[in-house]
Parts: C-alpha cells; structure tokens; sequence
C-alpha cells in the first residue's frame, strides 16, 4: 500500500474512526467473558476456575496467532483482510452459541483472536499510512481509544447483555455486529492493491532492529505494569480501602477513564515529543503504583490513584506501537501484530506474577509493588530509545556537510521522529 498524503494537521480521516469502531467491538470480546462466566460454566459443564481457560486461549491467540495470521495474509488487499478477519470473527461466535462443548467454545475463542489479531495488525499499519507521519500516532492513539472504550463501556454493557439474554444471546449480538462492521468496513477503506511490495522476508528483516525490540520491550513492561494492579484490583479496593462490592464498578470506571485520558494524551504529544512524552510517564507511573502501597487505605486515595495510574500508564501505549511500525519502515505490518502480542505478553505476565504476590505475606499490596518494578523498568528501554535515536540525529547531522551525501530521506524521516 503506498503511503497517501499526509492528512492536514488536527483532522483525522473517517477510515481512522472505523477502525476504532471495530476495535472497540473485538475489545468488547476479548474481556467480557470475564464478566459472565457464572454463567458460561454449568451450561457448559466445567467449574469457573476452568472456564477461565476461554480468556487465556484468547491471550495465546493474541500472543502467537496474531503474527502468524498477519503472515499468511501479507499478499491479500488490506481491506479484504479486515472483512475476512471481522467474518471470521462472527463465525466463530456463532459456532460457540451453537454449541454444548466446552471444548468447541475453547477452539472458537482461539479462532476469534487470531481474527483479532489480523484486524488490529492491519488496521494500525491502514491507521497509520492514512494520516501520515505528522498525525500517526495520534491516528493509533483514537485506534487504541476503541480498546479503552470497549473496558468502559463494551464490557460493562455486554456483562448485562450476557445476565440479561444469556451468554448466548450476547454471542449471537456480536456476531451479527461483527458482520455489520464487516459491511461498513467493506464501504469506508479504501480500496488498496495487493500488498506486494514487502514480501514475507521484507517483514523477518524489519525486525533485526534492536530500536524495534526496545520499543516492544517498552510495550510489554508498561502493559505488565498496569495490568498487574487491575487483574486484582478489587481485593485491594474491597479489603484495603473499604470500598463496598458495589462500587467496585465506578472505581473501573474511574479506570477507563484515565485509561482514555492517557490515551488521547499520548496520540496527542507522542507524534512531536515521543521520548519526552514516554519517560515522564513510566517514571510517573512506577511512582504512582508504589503510593498505591501505603496510601490505599481510603476510598478517596486509592480511587485517585487508579486513575492516575491509568492516566500516566496508558500514555506510552500508542507511541511506542507507532514508533514501533515507523521503525520498521516499508515492512510494518508483522510489526504492528508483535506490537498487539507484546502487550497481551504484559497482561499474561503480569497478572500471573501479581497473583503469586497477592498469595505471598505481600497480601492485596503485592500486585502494586510488582506493578511498579514492571513500570520502573519500563524506563530501561525507553531512555536507551532515546540515546540511540539522538545519536542517529547527530550523525545525520555530521554526515550533511557540502563534502557529504545528502542523508536519505527514510533515515531523516526516523531520526526526526524519534526525537525526543
């Protein structure tokens, strides 16, 4: 896909805001299942504990399918892969509402999320060709803000669906809004020709940049780091600061909306200042989860601080997916997928080391304490992407002397927009 002129400053075409519509649907998805599972588990003859296995075959889907899917359509039409991957996404729901088989919905949650996969990967890289350079990261910013919405809203509305229709009422929905996004999709994106011009091999190469494994690296801390906290969030909300069972849900909601907030703020500065908007934000974020530890103990403070953590945490996650398929330069798009099973590779991680720590003497205090070592080394990789990219500019700069070359235009385009 050729890179289109670069949209004017401050506005972002429509293709952007329908690709947050289709996030925000498959994000819906990915974490409701949590919310109905009471429900989902004697109609499918297994306890809770067990039918927990159908988040984790989405999180392995993410993780390892993602990549996979995004290689084995690298030569379809970009617009053709985002209709395939939302039917594929609806079939697999109907399967699973068709279905009495615990084993038959398992397979069908790991067949959706190699959908997804496919969806974000390919929309970040449509996302970011769209807008140009000067408006990309902000383009995957409104992107990841479908994400955040679907937590703040999708989940929540898709919880009652699910009390209310059944979990199989609430399948049978998002299949059929799945195939109307799928319709709306086919009608907004452009069409492309066949991606040809970055070959499977072009895609492998793109990714012996130690720059690239940096900002993935920084992808999948900050995620660890935040998600640590809120996988047990309300142990420490309920046993800590006292907050009633029933408020729980305006604490979450508290969450979406620093998430949001962080989000809107990081597509807004991370185009101009990535480095400079990063590292503030990691460094705020490790402090904030380490207040958490002996602060928590009002209603006030620990809500507060929930949210800013989602404030501060949220604002690395589109720069440094942007930042990432820039790097990757003509061969984004297997980039761009890694950059969706980094951050489920935070959330697997550090949910599972929060959860040893909730066990431990720690108590409900644990999971902050290891949010804020994630956060904390976050910084590692972000300061070592802004040493490198300041040293790239100084050669550059070294190298524009009337005895010299001119620089090429690629690596100007790089060095300037890693500056931090």
């Amino acid at each position: 896909m050729s890179a289109p002129a670069a949209t004017a400053p401050g506005k972002l075409p429509l293709v952007v805001w329908v690709l947050a519509v289709g996030t925000f649907l498959m994000g819906t998805t990915e974490f409701v299942v949590a919310g109905i599972l009471p429900d989902i588990a004697p109609d499918l003859g297994a306890s809770v504990s067990h039918a927990g296995l159908l988040i984790t075959a989405f999180a392995v889907g993410m993780i390892i399918g993602g990549p996979a899917m995004v290689l084995a359509t690298l030569r379809l039409p970009q617009r053709l892969t985002l209709v395939l991957a939302l039917l594929v996404f609806a079939a697999g729901h109907v399967v699973a509402a068709l279905t009495s088989s615990f084993t038959v919905v398992l397979a069908a949650r790991f067949v959706t999320a190699l959908a997804t996969g496919a969806f974000w990967a390919v929309g970040f890289v449509i996302a970011t060709t769209t807008t140009g350079p000067a408006n990309a990261t902000r383009a995957v910013g409104v992107m990841m803000g479908g994400l955040t919405l679907a937590n703040v809203m999708g989940v929540p509305a898709g919880s009652l669906v699910g009390h209310l229709a059944g979990w199989r009422g609430l399948f049978w929905a998002l299949a059929a809004l799945a195939a109307l996004a799928a319709t709306v999709i086919g009608r907004f994106i452009p069409r492309t020709e066949q991606r040809a011009q970055a070959s499977v091999r072009d895609e492998i190469r793109a990714l012996h940049q130690g720059r690239l494994w940096l900002a993935l690296a920084s992808a999948v801390l900050i995620m660890g780091g935040v998600l640590a906290v809120y996988t047990y969030i309300t142990p420490l909300l309920t046993d800590r600061a006292g907050i009633p069972d029933s408020a729980v849900p305006v604490v979450l909601i508290a969450f979406g909306a620093g998430a949001l907030g962080g989000t809107a703020i990081g597509g807004r500065f991370g185009d101009h200042r990535p480095m400079a908007t990063t590292i503030p934000a990691a460094a705020a974020t490790a402090l904030i989860l380490l207040a958490l530890i002996p602060l928590s103990t009002t209603p006030l403070a620990a809500i507060t601080l929930i949210f800013l953590m989602a404030l501060a945490g949220f604002t690395i996650n589109p720069v440094v997916t942007a930042l990432a398929v820039r790097i990757a330069g003509d061969a984004p798009t297997l980039t761009s997928a890694l950059t969706t099973s980094a951050y489920n590779t935070g959330i697997a991680a550090g949910s599972a080391l929060a959860g040893q720590a909730l066990a431990s003497p720690l108590g409900v205090t644990g999971p902050a304490l290891v949010g804020a070592v994630f956060a904390g080394l976050t910084l590692l990789p972000l300061i070592i992407l802004a040493v490198t990219a300041r040293r790239g500019t100084a050669r550059i700069v070294a190298q524009s002397t009337p005895e010299a070359p001119a620089p090429e235009p690629r690596e100007t385009a790089e060095a300037a927009s890693s500056r931090s």
